[in-house]
């Protein structure tokens, strides 16, 4: 069986236009759209049924394999996190650090940190209590407080694991989770820096916002102390870059062998929980339960998206399209361009950011050798790079828009020109400093 390379690009962008169409449109999950995809794209390019099913079983299966308990331990954490207090607390204690009068700098550090293992949704929604209150004590903008908090939490969602997209385009392009994660806060911390001088510049004129404080969410009786909230974050973090560098020196020693074991993210992130399970002082059992049922099931819903999303990468990658692309367009002098541009339309089209990176990373993996990304450094500048397009930009078919606007209390209109064209800015800045990166390392 042949194929032209225009019948796979036809039907490549046909499979896009029906995931953003069945996703924006029609309010439909984003699982189902994916599946669809495959065969759009799949009996387009005249692939017999067999092959599409074996295909997207393969891509499925390998998803699951490597981020399976990754994502269920990252949900988990993030909802005991988010029940226990400990947010708050690393908020509050930041804020004594910096002082009142820089608040807006405390929430994007703030969320900076919190982001990490809990997604920018959650995170935002937790934090908008403190965020309100400290909006009205200092009489600063609440555009100006809310985009510097939701700068801090998008930062890391976009870039770092275990967050999906991140951690789905890692699972798809074989890349290391801890040299990501080293490279994508590296990356993160000018964007949300972008973010927060955005905020502070856009929203100088705006008048103070009257805003209500939302109901409390903390369900632990007793609110842990201030180290005790933030290891469960630190933590899996140092573990996970100290077993990179292990795997670096890669050597037989038996303490660079327990390091190395002790940074799988499997590993880290069981660390974490446990952690965080010590902070749960006065909470019943039964509350214990219900808590990990929730993080159990929010990780369910997004495995068979990004699940969903490694079967319609298997397809793509059964068409041969990276063959065909190499042998009809020099795509090597786009280099870490072309991840960048993919990404950042299907982002601004279809409003998810986890959508866009995992539908993007499995339109590039068959194209790594033609875009010269085909080596370990290579690929890990590839996902920085999606992962920059994929904050680029949120606006009103982003879930996440409509939660800083819902629970601060903003109009449709200082949220575009506030904290949209941050996510602009944001973006942008990311993908300037992963081109630098690229410039240095390859």
């Amino acid at each position: 069986m042949t194929t032209s390379f225009l019948q796979v690009i036809i039907f490549l962008l046909l499979g896009i236009a029906l995931i953003i169409l069945l996703t924006t449109r029609y309010k439909i999950h984003a699982f189902f759209a994916l599946f669809a995809a495959c065969f759009v794209v799949g009996l387009g390019v005249q692939l017999p049924v067999n092959e599409i099913l074996t295909a997207m079983k393969t891509g499925f299966g390998h998803i699951m394999e490597s981020l399976g308990f990754i994502i269920v331990l990252g949900t988990a954490l993030g909802v005991l996190l988010e029940h226990t207090g400990c947010t708050a607390v690393m908020a509050e204690f930041i804020l004594k650090k910096t002082g009142q009068h820089r608040a807006p700098l405390a929430m994007n550090i703030t969320g900076f940190i919190v982001g990490m293992p809990i997604f920018c949704d959650s995170g935002y929604i937790v934090l908008s209590g403190l965020n309100q209150s400290l909006a009205r004590r200092t009489g600063i903008n609440m555009a100006i407080m809310a985009t510097s908090l939701a700068g801090g939490l998008y930062a890391v969602h976009c870039l770092i694991p275990p967050h999906p997209g991140a951690a789905a385009a890692a699972g798809i392009l074989n890349v290391d989770f801890g040299k990501l994660i080293l490279a994508g806060i590296g990356v993160a911390l000018p964007s949300t820096t972008v973010g927060y001088i955005w905020a502070k510049y856009a929203g100088r004129k705006l008048p103070a916002s009257d805003t209500r404080l939302p109901e409390e969410v903390i369900e632990n009786k007793v609110r842990p102390g201030v180290l005790q909230s933030f290891l469960p974050v630190i933590v899996p973090i140092l573990l996970i870059a100290i077993g990179a560098f292990a795997k670096v020196e890669q050597d037989d020693n038996f303490v660079w062998q327990i390091l190395n074991t002790t940074g799988n993210p499997i590993i880290a992130l069981c660390a974490g929980v446990i952690l965080a399970l010590t902070t749960m002082r006065g909470t019943n059992k039964i509350m214990l339960g219900k808590l990990l049922q929730e993080g159990a099931e929010k990780a369910g819903g997004i495995l068979v998206i990004i699940g969903a999303g490694g079967a319609f990468g298997a397809v793509l990658a059964a068409t041969k399209l990276g063959a065909h692309l190499s042998d009809a367009v020099s795509l090597k002098s786009m280099g870490i361009l072309f991840p960048f541009l993919i990404t950042a339309l299907l982002k601004t089209a279809q409003g998810s950011s986890t959508v866009a990176i995992i539908t993007s990373a499995s339109i590039i993996q068959p194209l790594l050798p033609s875009l010269g990304l085909d080596s370990d450094t290579g690929r890990l500048l590839c996902i920085l790079s999606m992962g920059a397009g994929s904050m680029t930009l949120s606006h009103a078919n982003d879930a996440y828009f409509w939660v800083i606007s819902k629970f601060s209390g903003l109009e449709m209109k200082t949220m575009l020109r506030v904290y949209s064209l941050a996510t602009l800015f944001m973006g942008l800045t990311a993908f300037m400093v992963v081109y630098a990166l690229s410039l240095f390392m390859m």
